[in-house]
């Protein structure tokens, strides 16, 4: 079982990032709050991991905290939930948020997240609310703390389209998310950051 990734970021792409380890290069699977917590490529960073084995792949999913991780790893568990919607949850709200959100069976609060309707919603706060009944905030060993939420890179057309893909991947659709991203004002912003507010204004609506 691989948990801990310690080494050089050389490809971010949400929700694709890539960390070469001693010249092997781990493809990985992460939320958009473990982007926002990156630095810049070229750089050293260390990465909180779960695998998951299936039939036809191994995949590798990141985080920058232990309490990602653990909420990702309780919430695949969860029947109709699976590590797409996990990681598209977690896109969505941070880990501790979505824990008084079900603490406090705010049923509306995870409807409004993408891919979630009322069963889900219903289900996710019955199946999850005794496995948070003392959920303790972990400290954070991952030891990077570099936030990526600066706002000097250029807004190109490229950059555009990487935020574009991203939500994509996340589950919208094309359409959709072109008129999520086309709605921000994004002069000066990164990839990530257009991102992030994208997923601010749908979870406000």
């Amino acid at each position: 079982m691989i948990g801990r990734l310690s080494g050089i970021l050389i490809q971010k792409q949400p929700p694709l990032l890539m960390v070469d380890v001693h010249g092997v290069g781990y493809e990985v699977q992460a939320p958009m709050s473990t982007f926002y917590q990156l630095p810049e490529l070229d750089n050293p960073v260390v990465i909180l991991t779960h695998l998951v084995v299936r039939e036809d792949a191994q995949l590798l999913y990141g985080f920058h905290s232990e309490l990602e991780r653990l909420l990702f790893k309780s919430l695949i568990k969860v029947n109709g939930v699976g590590p797409k919607l996990a990681l598209t949850i977690l896109s969505g709200i941070s880990a501790d948020e979505f824990v008084q959100v079900v603490k406090n069976n705010d049923e509306s609060g995870l409807v409004r997240l993408h891919g979630i309707g009322k069963k889900t919603a219903q289900r996710l706060i019955i199946e999850m609310k005794d496995r948070l009944k003392d959920w303790q905030l972990p400290s954070d060993n991952t030891g990077d703390k570099t936030s990526t939420e600066s706002d000097n890179s250029v807004p190109e057309q490229d950059t555009i389209q990487e935020a574009i893909s991203a939500l994509i991947a996340l589950g919208y659709k094309p359409v959709e998310a072109s008129k999520m991203i086309s709605s921000l004002d994004n002069e000066g912003h990164s990839c990530e950051m257009l991102i992030k507010q994208a997923l601010k204004n749908t979870v406000r609506n």
